[in-house]
């Protein structure tokens, strides 16, 4: 792969997005469970995002569950226009804040008129379907019967494009032979590279990927030679982190999260931190494996 200067924006769908949004998921509860800490200073997160330039949020009626949804509609709403709304379908939370896989044209039906509900909204922007068939990550199964129903939703106006998250090549491949796909969602970072061919190969499809836990999620990004090349660079190991993602390819969009201001502009700073040829070689070593050339 050729290296490429992180460029401002990329398509998703119909609609053009900086490349740095934001993901609504920390704002929930320990666990991802149940009201924010801080409600008001949730609303204060969700508001400086989109007035700071962020215009695209990913969410989920599951992340609370419906807690982050309502935040975004009490912080937000009207929406302004330029706002993109991605959220998923395909999984439930239990009493006990468990998360249950829900495929059934039923459960994905009522996933999506809860996100319109809780989003305030009459059509949602983008909906990935959350494949859960392991609980260790991407593994095999068809999708032919939820992508169906999604499609059918799509078809009655409730859902403009829809994506994939944590998918397989071989699962990408058979959804978009059902219908458009625009997005991808997988487990990706500096350390985790396991999905180097595939956005290799969406980028020359034009479909966007959008790493989950950019920043290593529940275990944190952790390496000294990140640190060494964040202190050389005057930044933070997490902004140096995201710059890799930009520099990585240009159909990469971020989504970092966080109920904190100061860490939301200090991710957002990230998209400005330009990293040179020698410093994306030492921090391609993290992983232990190089992106072709």
């Amino acid at each position: 792969m050729s290296r490429s200067d992180p460029s401002t924006s990329f398509r998703l769908g119909d609609r053009t997005v900086c490349r740095l949004g934001y993901g609504a998921m920390q704002l929930a509860g320990p666990g991802v469970f149940g009201p924010p800490r801080d409600h008001a200073a949730a609303l204060a997160v969700l508001r400086a995002a989109v007035a700071g330039g962020v215009d695209h949020i990913d969410t989920s009626d599951f992340y609370g569950p419906h807690v982050t949804n309502r935040l975004i509609c009490e912080a937000l709403a009207p929406y302004p226009d330029r706002l993109v709304i991605v959220t998923k379908v395909g999984a439930r939370r239990g009493e006990d804040a468990a998360w249950h896989p829900d495929f059934s044209p039923e459960g994905l039906t009522r996933a999506v008129h809860d996100n319109l509900r809780h989003l305030g909204l009459d059509t949602l922007d983008v909906v990935n379907l959350r494949l859960m068939f392991s609980v260790h990550g991407p593994a095999e199964g068809s999708l032919e019967a939820p992508l169906t129903a999604l499609a059918e939703l799509q078809r009655q106006g409730l859902v403009r494009r829809i994506g994939l998250s944590n998918a397989t090549p071989a699962q990408i491949a058979q959804g978009r032979g059902i219908c458009e796909i625009v997005c991808v969602q997988n487990h990706y970072n500096l350390a985790h590279r396991a999905d180097d061919a595939l956005i290799e190969a969406l980028a020359r499809d034009g479909i966007a990927y959008v790493p989950f836990f950019p920043l290593g999620g529940f275990t944190p990004l952790q390496s000294s030679i990140l640190s060494d090349v964040a202190a050389r660079l005057d930044a933070t190991p997490m902004q140096v982190a995201l710059a890799w993602l930009l520099h990585r390819s240009p159909n990469i969009l971020l989504i970092p999260g966080t109920a904190s201001l100061a860490h939301l502009h200090e991710n957002c700073a990230a998209a400005a931190l330009t990293l040179s040829a020698d410093a994306l070689g030492e921090l391609d070593r993290v992983s232990g494996t190089r992106p072709a050339s």
